[in-house]
């Protein structure tokens, strides 16, 4: 019966831990994302200070091509309201990931204290 227990109880763990994985790669593409949204912020502050008489080049492979403003400003408001979704995507999954984190804490603790009484050690809070 221990035995059972304990490859029951392994096969958590390591849904566990990729499980925790998971977790890390989100939050680092979130924290990507933030960046890339500080940085469109920066952008889109830097082109409404321009005017129609400024030039406004955008940066397509090793070449400048010339842009008009208002074309600029709209691509990088697009690029702001894609780059906030995203990132309101990420947190909903980050709190889904977060409540399986917990589930899974609860099963591995009763799964533990399953495994101490089968070996009849003392169960201990885990």
């Amino acid at each position: 019966m221990a035995e059972a227990i304990q490859k029951k109880l392994q096969s958590e763990v390591e849904k566990y831990q990729q499980l925790q994985k998971d977790v890390s790669k989100s939050m680092s593409a979130r924290q990507k994302l933030e960046a890339q949204l500080t940085e469109n912020n920066i952008v889109k502050e830097e082109l409404f200070l321009l005017d129609s008489q400024n030039t406004v080049y955008k940066l397509i492979g090793p070449v400048l091509v010339k842009q008009d403003l208002d074309e600029a400003k709209a691509t990088v408001g697009k690029r702001l309201e894609y780059i906030n979704g995203e990132i309101q995507r990420y947190e909903n999954v980050l709190k889904d990931m977060e409540r399986k984190s917990e589930q899974h804490r609860e099963v591995l603790s009763s799964l533990q204290q399953e495994y101490q009484r089968a070996q009849g050690q003392p169960v201990g809070k885990v």
